[in-house]
Parts: C-alpha cells; sequence; structure tokens
C-alpha cells in the first residue's frame, strides 16, 4: 500500500511538472491570444484526464495503466 502511494506521488509531480513546463512554453513563445488560451486549456483538460485515469486505476476501477493498487478487487 506504501508502494502505491509513493507511485501515485511520483505520476502526480510527473504530471505537475510537465503541466507547468507546457505553460511555460506556451507563455514564453509569442503566440497570439486566443490560440494561447486554447492550448492552455487543451493540456489542462488532458492533465486532469491523465490524473483521473490513475487515480481510478489505483483503486482498481481503471483502463489498465500497471501501477500497483491500493484495493484488491
Amino acid at each position: 500500500m506504501i508502494n502505491a502511494l509513493i507511485y501515485l506521488i511520483i505520476y502526480l509531480l510527473i504530471v505537475g511538472i510537465l503541466l507547468w513546463l507546457v505553460i511555460y512554453v506556451v507563455d514564453a513563445i509569442p503566440i497570439p491570444q486566443p490560440i494561447n488560451r486554447v492550448v492552455k486549456i487543451a493540456v489542462v483538460v488532458v492533465a486532469v484526464l491523465v490524473v483521473v485515469v490513475i487515480l481510478l486505476d489505483l483503486i482498481g476501477a481503471g483502463p489498465g495503466i500497471q501501477i500497483p493498487k491500493v484495493a484488491n478487487p
């Protein structure tokens, strides 16, 4: 159980760092405002979906990312 929580924290840190990196790069590149906002929203939506899939897989109801499970089905 502790291993699964450590893996969860690592996955969440990776997703958070990648999200921050993409938003930083989008802000650093001079992209027009509507496209800039659309890219940021799309990246946040994808990151939230990845986190939801990881959390679902952690409890045993996810689509199949192979991380250690906390609950036994």
